[in-house]
């Protein structure tokens, strides 16, 4: 597939006519995190699209959300979804934007989209009143890491996680 400029790329609200794509794009996000590890992720089922869109098509009016997608020649490419929290203190942090989810199409990465989508929630969630941002990325998704940390994102919290032999396997 040919490369595609980023200023070729629109970025643009999410709309109730790209759920299915987002949909799509989110059941992805869920198998990638199943496969980095399957004993912390849930895994994809055949449902996963269906729900995962219709989700995050239900937010799409909420004022303190931004979903955002990239679009080329009708085509969505990518998506993030963003919201504006308040005190957190389970997590010991102050109001902030929070980073649920950027993910650009397998055939089209490495083409600077994810740095373009990454730089409108950014601005999205600045002009929410949002004093700092955060995001939470798989130990093993290097590539999203190197992403974030050329973007000024800092590491902050490591989450570690141990199976408990009393719990109840799924």
């Amino acid at each position: 597939m040919p490369a595609v400029e980023p200023s070729a790329v629109t970025i643009r609200p999410a709309s109730r006519a790209d759920v299915p794509a987002i949909g799509r794009l989110g059941a992805l996000l869920v198998k990638t995190h199943h496969d980095f590890d399957p004993q912390r992720f849930i895994a994809a089922t055949p449902r996963t699209e269906h729900g995962y869109g219709s989700y995050l098509g239900s937010l799409l009016r909420d004022q303190d959300i931004v979903i955002l997608v990239a679009e080329q020649d009708g085509e969505v490419l990518g998506y993030t979804y963003a919201g504006v929290e308040g005190y957190d203190y389970m997590a010991l942090r102050g109001p902030a934007g929070v980073i649920y989810d950027l993910v650009v199409d397998p055939d089209h990465r490495r083409q600077g989209i994810g740095q373009v989508l990454l730089a409108a929630v950014l601005d999205a969630l600045a002009e929410l009143g949002a004093p700092r941002a955060l995001l939470f990325t798989a130990d093993k998704n290097h590539v999203a890491q190197s992403l974030f940390d050329k973007a000024g994102f800092r590491r902050t919290m490591i989450e570690m996680t141990v199976e408990l032999e009393s719990s109840p396997k799924p």
